[in-house]
């Protein structure tokens, strides 16, 4: 082989190693930028912030007499969700970013529970939460108002609801634990489902009263 052949091959074999760097290169800076870069562009912006230690202790406390289906909200990189499949709850995590999906589904698989775990690359706004008895939303203030309408029209009367961070705007918690950032509060379907239907009765009444009616 020619002096000038080695050098080309060799010019190629760094070509296609700084291409392959290059490429990993983007991709991580991908996967790190998705989970912010990605809800900015939706209507409403879910930013990916992990859940502390004592956020997770706090849900797992106030949901301790607590059994059946949980659904995580915005899951992330599924740590509600797999610390829950851990106390015996069948876990799912909804999340619309497809990396945080799937390090969330190896990181089950490689703590034991990915057979009690369900993790989906969906819009929260387009599944429904009939099914579920449990759910968990780290939600940002200007999503929470539509929230309320929406799981208080699915969720079932026995369910139990735990927002983490901020509160929702109208429905009265039964109970909080922690702190600061590590506040949770806890809302009973039965409740806001009975606040809901009031209020729909009172607006309907009252639109009764102020529609002029025909007289014959």
């Amino acid at each position: 082989m020619s002096q000038s052949a080695g050098q080309e091959q060799s010019r190629s074999r760094l070509g296609v190693l700084l291409t392959g760097v290059l490429g990993g290169s983007l991709l991580a800076l991908y996967a790190g930028a998705a989970p912010f870069i990605t809800p900015a562009l939706r209507k409403i912006c879910l930013p990916f912030v992990p859940a502390t230690s004592a956020q997770v202790d706090n849900v797992l406390r106030v949901l301790r007499a607590r059994s059946g289906t949980l659904v995580d909200l915005g899951s992330g990189d599924g740590r509600i969700v797999i610390a829950a499949a851990k106390r015996g709850f069948k876990a799912s995590g909804v999340e619309l970013n497809p990396w945080l999906v799937w390090y969330s589904r190896y990181k089950a698989w490689r703590e034991g529970v990915h057979h009690s775990t369900s993790f989906y690359i969906s819009d929260l706004w387009k599944v429904s939460f009939a099914q579920y008895s449990n759910v968990v939303i780290f939600g940002v203030p200007q999503m929470m108002d539509q929230l309320e309408l929406k799981l208080a029209s699915e969720l079932p009367t026995t369910a139990k609801v735990v927002a983490c961070r901020f509160p929702f705007p109208t429905w009265v918690p039964e109970q909080t634990a922690g702190e600061g950032i590590d506040t949770v509060w806890v809302y009973d379907a039965k409740t806001f489902k009975s606040d809901l239907q009031c209020g729909l009765t009172r607006k309907a009444i009252t639109e009764d009263e102020v529609t002029p009616h025909s007289h014959t």
